[in-house]
């Protein structure tokens, strides 16, 4: 297999985990359970057959970041508490933000454009993909203010070190 058709079939691989991931945590909504107990009990229904391991990480790792990742939501969003998103948008929202901040091996561009094209495809407003691209923008261009921020500062740390040593 050539290296396109390798990172081909991995995009399709992550595409569908994000698919039944998603399932998995509005499932948790609806029943009122954390989405762990439904991915292990395997209390839901999904067309896309069994869950993945990256599906299982993205449930494992939204749960364990929440409160991180709701805190980014409540900062980009303009007026939106998060508990009053729509269920299907706040969960495509906190799945992309685990991606954005926590999954290396996914361009934070990647992880806006699946999120996008999970709320088109389940959303129930018409205005869900724009809302979650919205929000992502916001959070994408943050990351990249914090990430100068980051990089300015370890220069300067080491331009410090550097004049001490002499």
């Amino acid at each position: 297999m050539t290296t396109n058709k390798k990172s081909s079939a991995k995009r399709h691989e992550r595409t569908r985990a994000r698919r039944c991931a998603l399932q998995v945590f509005y499932t948790a909504e609806i029943q009122g359970c954390a989405a762990s107990t439904v991915m292990d009990d395997e209390r839901f229904l999904s067309e896309e057959g069994p869950l993945s391991d990256y599906a299982r990480s993205l449930i494992v790792g939204v749960e364990q970041n929440l409160a991180a990742i709701d805190q980014r939501l409540k900062e980009s969003s303009e007026n939106w508490s998060v508990d009053r998103m729509p269920v299907v948008d706040r969960m495509v929202l906190r799945m992309a933000v685990y991606e954005m901040e926590y999954v290396d091996m996914v361009p934070v561009s990647v992880a806006i454009n699946e999120a996008v094209e999970l709320a088109k495809d389940f959303g129930g407003e018409d205005d869900s993909p724009r809302f979650v691209n919205g929000v992502l923008g916001r959070i994408s261009r943050a990351l990249e203010e914090e990430g100068a921020a980051t990089s300015i500062t370890a220069a300067e740390s080491a331009f410090e070190e550097e004049v001490a040593g002499e």
